[in-house]
């Protein structure tokens, strides 16, 4: 009897696209097809939140203090972040995820994972089944989703980033290994910047050379994650999409007004 070589489920990554920004710019209309940055104020030390796609243009993303987007972009429009809409309408695209899918992971509130494995919905395509939920956001929300199809959530997050906005990018099973092989070792996810630059500097560059490591020689020189990079770079992941997931640790951040240096007063904040 023969081994199917390839996992069989369908797994399908949304990412709603310059979710905040597109947003303010839905509900604002003087906002719209104009640079808006949703964050702190130019002239503080706040940081973007998010930004439109009209932002984007001039290198502007997010993280970035505000004061280097205003010298990229002095016309950008700043506006403050308003998290309870976000929410309301993140709840909202989550109970149109649950009509296609028999599990809903949320990542953040503009991203999740969804498993549609098992539907009979559109004859069981997740292909058109993520397109199906493409429209219904758009209908519903007046808002655009990008979305990635694939047999893992890894490549199916890979996927989601290949076309937007408004993308919708398949990465059918027998394409996957390849697929991995071909990017850029700073694609993958899960890789971060401190980890890639460790990597160039071993000559690891792309999912080809990282293939070229055994999983033992990963482990020696990674650590754990070593049995994760072996697998992606070989288009395996064989994590399950979970609904429910238990809240490993809870983050707030606060940008102050000037710069800390003293460990005395970093504490007394």
């Amino acid at each position: 009897m023969n081994e199917k070589p390839y996992p069989q489920r369908k797994i399908i990554h949304i990412d709603m696209d310059a979710f905040f920004a597109s947003v303010e710019q839905r509900d604002q209309p003087q906002y719209r097809n104009k640079p808006l940055i949703v964050g702190g104020k130019p002239n503080e030390r706040g940081v973007v939140a998010a930004c439109s796609y009209e932002a984007r243009k001039f290198g502007i993303h997010s993280a970035m203090p505000c004061s280097t987007a205003y010298r990229l972009c002095p016309e950008a429009i700043f506006v403050s972040h308003r998290f309870d809409v976000y929410r309301e309408i993140s709840e909202q695209i989550r109970a149109i995820f649950w009509r296609y899918a028999s599990e809903v992971e949320p990542l953040s509130l503009d991203e999740a994972y969804l498993d549609v494995t098992g539907s009979d919905y559109l004859n069981g395509s997740a292909t058109y089944i993520a397109q199906a939920i493409k429209n219904a956001i758009e209908d519903e929300t007046k808002l655009i989703a990008s979305a990635g199809v694939s047999y893992n959530k890894f490549l199916a997050k890979i996927a989601s980033d290949m076309d937007k906005p408004n993308g919708l990018y398949v990465i059918e099973p027998e394409k996957g290994p390849d697929f991995a092989s071909s990017l850029a070792i700073g694609e993958f996810h899960g890789i971060g910047p401190a980890t890639e630059a460790k990597m160039k500097k071993i000559g690891i560059e792309t999912g080809y050379d990282l293939r070229q490591w055994s999983e033992k020689s990963l482990v020696e020189t990674f650590g754990k994650t070593g049995h994760y990079f072996y697998c992606i770079s070989r288009g395996i992941d064989d994590r399950p999409v979970q609904s429910m997931r238990e809240r490993k640790s809870i983050g707030k951040e606060k940008t102050f007004q000037q710069d800390i240096r003293s460990i005395i007063e970093l504490r007394r904040h």
